[in-house]
């Protein structure tokens, strides 16, 4: 597979959440998708513990029920998101939001569609456990699974980092045959080819807005 012509720094600047434009008619092929996971997997690691695993469903069925529970879990979000909205429309961080939304409603409704779901998981259950040993955990797979997006982006295909399914994480599992007493998910990485790959880096806050030298 022929790379992306970006440099590494514009790969880091332009792998966006993305939602409207993930090619639903274009299956991914297996093999661009284990090139993406075998980069994945050499993300540093807390403590090296490489507990981590991949659940890639492309089975329609399977995404389906997933989709449908990302999309019960959608419905409560989306309801208090538009409940607890303060910005306006006119505003340009409304207009940011608005967009935001329009997307996310679109991914909710087409997820099913999207031809690969990957599920990143780790094994053990973080339920209960205290903030400290939680970060060391996630510490593993979250990097693993960013690698897994970057590495994405750079071969033309798209991304977005959703955790709403796992408020029904169990039935998840049900349906993944995943041991959830044993296995933790992480989050549900829709992927598919880009409908074109001119993507740009995101309008941010200034930097010193958000910078802390030393001291908060």
């Amino acid at each position: 597979m022929t790379l992306l012509d970006l440099t590494p720094d514009q790969v880091l600047a332009t792998t966006r959440s993305v939602r409207k434009r993930l090619d639903l008619s274009r299956a991914v092929e297996p093999e661009l998708l284990r090139e993406c996971l075998e980069l994945a997997v050499q993300a540093p690691s807390g403590s090296n513990s490489q507990r981590w695993h991949f659940v890639v469903i492309t089975d329609a069925q399977k995404r389906m029920a997933i989709a449908d529970l990302y999309r019960r879990s959608f419905a409560s979000y989306r309801q208090m998101s538009s409940a607890g909205r303060t910005a306006t429309e006119d505003t340009a961080r409304g207009q940011t939001q608005k967009r935001v939304v329009d997307s996310a409603d679109y991914l909710a409704s087409h997820l099913h569609e999207v031809p690969v779901h990957v599920i990143p998981c780790i094994q053990g259950r973080l339920d209960g456990l205290p903030s400290n040993m939680q970060a060391g955990v996630w510490g593993s797979i979250l990097p693993a699974t960013w690698s897994f997006m970057l590495a994405a982006r750079a071969r033309g295909l798209g991304t977005v980092w959703t955790t709403l399914h796992l408020a029904f994480e169990r039935e998840a599992a049900e349906v993944l045959g995943i041991p959830y007493e044993h296995v933790t998910q992480a989050a549900l990485i829709p992927v598919a080819y880009t409908l074109g790959t001119d993507f740009k880096p995101a309008p941010r806050e200034p930097l010193d807005t958000i910078l802390h030298w030393d001291q908060w």
